[in-house]
């Protein structure tokens, strides 16, 4: 059974910092695709970041282009992504997803002043 955990949401002031870890169990990584995507109340599901497997490339939704960072460790099956200069408008539910098919429980972003 493939579990995703992800962790590290919290709240934030804008401009803030936060980074957000997803562990995998249940199946290898390396090959597959490992992104995050948010949620918020009231708004589409957006595509934060990706990055494919077996050392492919990363893409970044525009609205948080240049100020995350996604990163991926397949021998520990984890992904992580560094976002900086945080906004209000980046409040959310971050899920981490395998292969575009698999996610977690999501992890909460909240930045306010």
């Amino acid at each position: 059974q493939v579990q995703l955990v992800e962790s590290g949401g919290g709240s934030v002031q804008p401009g803030g910092s936060l980074r957000l870890s997803c562990a995998v169990s249940g199946r290898a990584t390396s090959s597959l695709f490992m992104g995050w995507f948010r949620q918020a109340p009231g708004k589409e599901r957006q595509r934060v970041a990706g990055i494919e497997g077996n050392g492919g490339e990363t893409m970044y939704g525009d609205a948080v282009r240049g100020r995350v960072a996604i990163s991926r460790d397949d021998a520990k099956r984890t992904v992580t992504l560094e976002m900086t200069d945080l906004k209000p408008e980046d409040t959310g539910t971050y899920f981490c997803d395998l292969d575009r098919r698999y996610w977690g429980q999501g992890t909460q972003v909240t930045v306010s002043a």
